[in-house]
């Protein structure tokens, strides 16, 4: 049995997050930081809310040095978004295979993030949301990120696939 951490002041519960995901916009800053460059900077998010997940940041390509993503031919399928494309973010000598996805013809309900670009935060040297810096999300293949005022259990650790 999931035993939900119940929020404190200012904290939000995955455990209250929708599902179908719920899309919102978030004025909050978010960056990105790879080989001591800022790649992403961005004020013009969008957040991805689903149970049991952190939330997903989606920032328009043009806060995006796009100079260091390169497409990659991975592809995978949400039942909910659509199908996202994926890049590789190659910053100097460092690269960090299929780092970042973007969905480039999601479903309706997310039509706003058409373009925007998530990054999986564990490759990153460092990303932000505001000026807190982020946790992965367990289990390498959801990309949310963990601030302090987000409680779990989080999807995505050993024993969390049928939730």
């Amino acid at each position: 049995m999931i035993k939900r951490i119940p929020p404190g002041p200012g904290q939000e519960s995955v455990w209250d997050y929708p599902r179908p995901p719920r899309l919102e916009p978030t004025s909050r800053r978010i960056r990105v930081i790879v080989a001591g460059i800022t790649i992403v900077d961005s004020q013009r998010a969008f957040r991805v809310l689903e149970t049991s997940h952190p939330p997903v940041y989606y920032v328009p390509p043009d806060d995006v040095q796009m100079a260091f993503l390169r497409p990659n031919t991975a592809r995978s399928f949400c039942e909910f978004k659509g199908i996202a494309a994926y890049y590789d973010v190659v910053v100097g000598e460092r690269t960090a295979l299929q780092a970042a996805w973007s969905y480039l013809d999601p479903t309706p309900p997310f039509a706003h993030i058409r373009g925007y670009l998530a990054f999986y935060a564990e490759p990153m040297d460092a990303c932000y949301v505001d000026d807190e810096q982020v946790t992965p999300q367990p289990g390498g293949f959801y990309g949310g990120w963990i601030t302090s005022d987000v409680v779990g259990p989080f999807k995505g650790g050993p024993g969390t696939w049928g939730w």
